[in-house]
């Protein structure tokens, strides 16, 4: 295995995180008719982005692995909780009802995406 497996793991892992608070912001912007352009998933992605970052930067700084059982909480945790004090900082809404949908769907697909290519990696080694 080559020395570049580790960080290119790490690089798509968090291609993938982002994605999925891309589509969080998407499906949100949906479920509200708020429409789904290209600014508009951006503007409301940008906040739970800057968390996202948060969240791998603290765990790595930390020695945390941003994809294990105890890195993964970290970055979830810092997205949401990042994601909401940049929405504060910008004038936009953090009702508590939104705390709490985004919390959980952001738990889900960040924590839930972990659980998911840990059971794949999982049988592929038991397979041998």
């Amino acid at each position: 295995m080559s020395t570049t497996a580790p960080h290119r793991s790490l690089t798509t892992a968090l291609a993938l995180d982002a994605v999925l608070v891309i589509v969080f912001a998407a499906i949100g912007r949906s479920s509200h008719e708020e429409g789904l352009t290209v600014l508009g998933v951006a503007e409301t992605a940008g906040p739970f982005l800057i968390g996202l970052a948060l969240g791998w930067t603290i765990a790595r700084a930390a020695s945390l692995d941003p994809l294990g059982r105890t890195g993964g909480p970290v970055v979830w945790v810092a997205t949401v909780a990042g994601g909401m004090v940049v929405r504060q900082l910008v004038g936009e809404g953090t009702a508590f009802s939104f705390i709490v949908v985004a919390s959980i769907v952001l738990g889900v697909f960040l924590l839930g995406s972990r659980f998911a290519a840990g059971l794949l990696a999982r049988r592929a080694a038991a397979r041998g």
